[in-house]
């Protein structure tokens, strides 16, 4: 397993707002010691070259001034910069992806409500959108799978109606932002209502998943979200931690190449969260005699 982290994402936000440094120093101090054969390695920040695969200049140029972009998604200084080196590490993930390495993104800020035009809720750009861009335009086909609590709105912007590529969601509704509540061709939703029973959720999560399964994809990108779970702070989930190493495990045992990037997840066991689920990706799958 190859964790892709920058510890100078810690370096913006308050400790006041559900998505804070603490999210990743919590997580870093859980995985190191836990998995001391995981590599951790820095990726470059992107350049606007990829960025503007995905956005529009006038959202690159928003970024790096004041006045706050909304009540859930401030300003702060380098905050572009910081949002660029979040997908520079989607991009090198997926790059470790390809070659046959399973990787994950521990960054900050998440992407996926980010639309081409608009930063929002939290996010201020897209990083896996603009991760399946760059894979689409090496001839791969990609499925991106968010099992983030909230409808990844801004990935569905991005890559509605483009061929080769298919985004699913299950997600609370009705939820921020609002949105997914239809499918498209390529863009496949999964609304569940709030305090919806665990198996319910799991069922949905196992339809999206064979419809990515279905795609049959070169390369999945997970947005890999932590906020279903049943202790988190701003929704209305069912999932137990033993539900996130269910997901890894499903994950391993299709064999596709994959990297999942770090979406939301804002309850004190975030980081036990994430262990589960990377450690149930990476167990090695035992051959029958």
């Amino acid at each position: 397993m190859i964790l892709f982290h920058d510890s100078s994402c810690i370096e913006y936000g308050s400790h006041l707002r559900p998505e804070q440094p603490a999210r990743i120093t919590r997580s870093v101090a859980q995985l190191k010691p836990a998995h001391p054969d995981w590599i951790w390695r820095q990726a470059s920040p992107a350049a606007e070259s990829a960025l503007l695969a995905a956005h529009t200049p006038a959202l690159l140029a928003r970024l790096q001034h004041a006045p706050d972009l909304d009540d859930d998604t401030p300003w702060f200084p380098g905050i572009y910069d910081h949002a660029r080196r979040a997908v520079g590490a989607a991009l090198a993930a997926t790059d470790a992806a390809l070659a046959g390495e399973k990787a994950f993104t521990l960054m900050r800020p998440p992407g996926h409500h980010c639309t081409r035009t608009q930063a929002m809720g939290f996010c201020y750009l897209n990083q896996i959108a603009v991760a399946a861009l760059y894979a689409l335009q090496s001839g791969r086909r990609v499925a991106v799978w968010d099992f983030d609590a909230h409808h990844g709105n801004g990935t569905e912007d991005i890559l509605a109606g483009r061929e080769n590529v298919l985004f699913t969601s299950v997600h609370q509704s009705p939820a921020y932002p609002g949105t997914g509540l239809h499918s498209t061709a390529n863009c496949k939703n999964f609304p569940i209502a709030p305090h919806s029973p665990r198996e319910t959720h799991l069922a949905s999560l196992a339809r999206s998943w064979a419809t990515v399964l279905e795609f049959r994809p070169d390369v999945v990108l997970v947005s890999a979200g932590f906020d279903a779970y049943v202790h988190d702070p701003i929704t209305q989930m069912t999932l137990e931690r033993a539900d996130f190493a269910e997901l890894g495990r499903w994950l391993r045992e299709s064999a596709l190449p994959a990297a999942a990037i770090l979406e939301g997840g804002y309850s004190s066991d975030l980081p036990l969260l994430i262990d589960d689920f990377l450690s149930a990706w990476d167990k090695p799958t035992l051959l029958s005699a």
